[in-house]
């Protein structure tokens, strides 16, 4: 067992996922299968009733589990498929740890944090670095671990003294290895780069019985010589154990920052990768990942850029849309163009802000409008969704480039009841205005195999299969999959399209090309004589990866580059889905 823990110092919040995630690719890219774990301090089982805007987006693995956005991160950077049991929280190892208390597995003893909550962790790390992630169906070679939040949390002593204590093992098993990464940070004040948060840090992290093999210091430029030398000195460590992670052009572009700074030597010599045999194929693949993602993520400057509007409510922290920015960047790439995000508050776009604050009200407006494309993404609640609804009706009456994904679908599909249903008080049974109006206007209704009463684990969640209907050979998005008949996608829903409406929706112009396996539940919308105006019930976002994007968001940049055609094309010519610049190096 060979492990990769990154922690952190300092303060939250400074690219550990993306720095874990790096190193994770730098080891898949020498011919390794690699696997991911997150550590989450806080007490939730999972993150599927955490808000958005104090925790970002809530990440759908493939399994049906919500976790923490850096799974996503893991997904993307390194082409694997995680578990639920890939999210560690408190929440679990505890739940775990009480039903073999209430079962009486202790036999009597008394149930303590050392050693029953450590050896907890310990045994759900040891288990799930050995489940496959990849289409090889093998253990993985290397276990990435991300520790969350910072070392001296006091949530996060349990994790902690369960790491000290793995590593102490693993330095006594054969073949087995592990090798800390501690992230601080180092700021620039009056113009001078400080070093004595990362003294204190790493003094505090040795006080916890951690001990670092790599210090990666968060930095906003590169780091000056003599302060690398300083922080090498002043921590214990060797000189060449200290690197600088400045701010990138973008965060693909770190694994390049790191494997020039010579991480992925630092890693074959601490975790003895030279006593593995790995197979020539798997080191030819690795080379050949290599190459396709340098070549991806290097964004020449005269490439013209898109502009791409994103209409939700939840604006105020970005975070909460990770994966939906994430894969509007994948499809950029993909269309050799810059994408220009233009972030619209929804609420902005409600007529009542016209009342009480006309000149945000006409900036909002003014933002949508020079968009070549709007995409309104998932989200719950009332707040902010007449104005998404008003932005859907001007998409579609202006032939503007839409895609509206969970919540962004059923917005589309109350605006075109209220529209050209004859329905004028058409709504969502989710909306709070629901509940005092006739049950005929619910044109969105809630799901009947969901709880209203159990929130957490308990939406449509996970990977679920969409069937394109006969007669839908026309549609642009079922072009972008490749003209297959069966697509899967993960969901995270409660409320669906009623099933009452669907006959009328259709007479209006409303073609659901995509449905579940039942015939009732409408998965995929699309309107035939728009550019493309689409609609999907899952969450294509989860599944982008930097080489190979989404293909509904590569539709939407595409159509918005005014490339569509174009890049079908090549789709259908690849006789698959929307791939990277290459199909030759897949993950």
């Amino acid at each position: 067992m060979r492990v990769v823990l990154v922690s952190g110092g300092v303060i939250s919040g400074i690219g550990k996922g993306i720095i874990a995630s790096s190193a994770g690719l730098l080891l898949k890219t020498a011919g390794l299968k690699v696997t991911a774990i997150k550590i989450d301090p806080y007490l939730n089982v999972d993150a599927g009733t955490l808000g958005p805007l104090e925790h970002g987006e809530c990440f759908v693995l493939a399994d049906g589990g919500e976790s923490d956005l850096d799974l996503g991160n893991y997904e993307r950077y390194l082409g694997i498929t995680l578990t639920r049991e890939s999210n560690i929280t408190t929440g679990k190892i505890y739940q775990s740890v009480i039903e073999r208390e209430r079962r009486g597995d202790y036999l009597g003893r008394t149930v303590q944090v050392v050693p029953h909550i450590t050896d907890a962790v310990q045994e759900w790390i040891t288990r799930v670095a050995k489940i496959p992630v990849d289409d090889s169906g093998e253990a993985p070679d290397v276990c990435i671990i991300e520790l969350g939040g910072t070392i001296g949390d006091l949530e996060s002593g349990p994790f902690v003294e369960a790491l000290v204590q793995l590593r102490h093992r693993l330095a006594r098993e054969p073949d087995s290895s592990f090798f800390n990464i501690h992230v601080s940070f180092v700021p620039l004040i009056h113009g001078e780069e400080k070093t004595k948060p990362t003294q204190h840090a790493i003094k505090q992290m040795r006080s916890a019985g951690m001990i670092p093999d790599l210090i990666a210091c968060r930095c906003d430029s590169t780091l000056d010589d003599s302060t690398i030398r300083k922080i090498a000195s002043s921590c214990q460590v060797d000189y060449e154990q200290v690197i600088g992670v400045h701010d990138m052009e973008t965060i693909y572009q770190v694994p390049l920052l790191l494997h020039e700074q010579g991480l992925l030597q630092l890693l074959r010599r601490g975790l003895e990768l030279d006593k593995l045999t790995l197979a020539s194929e798997n080191i030819t693949k690795g080379k050949s990942l290599w190459e396709l993602w340098k070549k991806t993520v290097i964004i020449p400057t005269d490439y013209a850029p898109v502009e791409i509007a994103l209409v939700g409510k939840y604006t105020q922290l970005m975070d909460s849309y990770l994966s939906v920015v994430k894969a509007l960047e994948h499809a950029a790439m993909r269309c050799n163009r810059k994408l220009n995000l233009i972030v619209v508050d929804s609420d902005h776009l409600d007529e009542a802000t016209q009342r009480e604050d006309p000149a945000k009200y006409e900036q909002a407006w003014s933002s949508v409008k020079k968009s070549q494309g709007i995409i309104i993404p998932g989200g719950f609640g009332t707040r902010g969704t007449e104005g998404m609804i008003a932005c859907a009706r001007w998409a579609r009456e202006n032939k503007r480039n839409y895609l509206g994904i969970c919540l962004g679908m059923q917005i589309a599909t109350i605006e075109i009841s209220r529209s050209l249903c004859g329905r004028p008080k058409a709504t969502s049974e989710e909306f709070d205005n629901a509940s005092s109006m006739d049950p005929h206007n619910w044109a969105v209704v809630f799901m009947p195999e969901s709880s209203k009463e159990q929130l957490g684990g308990t939406m449509r969640l996970g990977t679920r299969a969409t069937y394109f209907q006969p007669g839908s050979e026309w549609s642009k998005l079922r072009a972008l999959y490749g003209g297959v008949s069966v697509v899967e996608e993960r969901h995270r829903h409660r409320y669906e399209v009623n099933p009452d409406h669907i006959e009328e929706l259709e007479k209006a112009g409303f073609c659901f090309v995509g449905k579940d396996e039942t015939g009732r539940r409408m998965e995929a919308f699309e309107l035939k004589d728009h550019p493309y105006y689409v609609g999907l019930q899952a969450h294509p976002e989860y599944t982008s990866k930097v080489t190979q994007c989404s293909p509904p968001f590569l539709g939407l940049v595409a159509a918005s580059a005014g490339m569509l055609d174009a890049i079908t094309k090549e789709v259908q010519q690849q006789k698959g889905p929307a791939r990277g610049p290459s199909d030759h190096a897949q993950f």
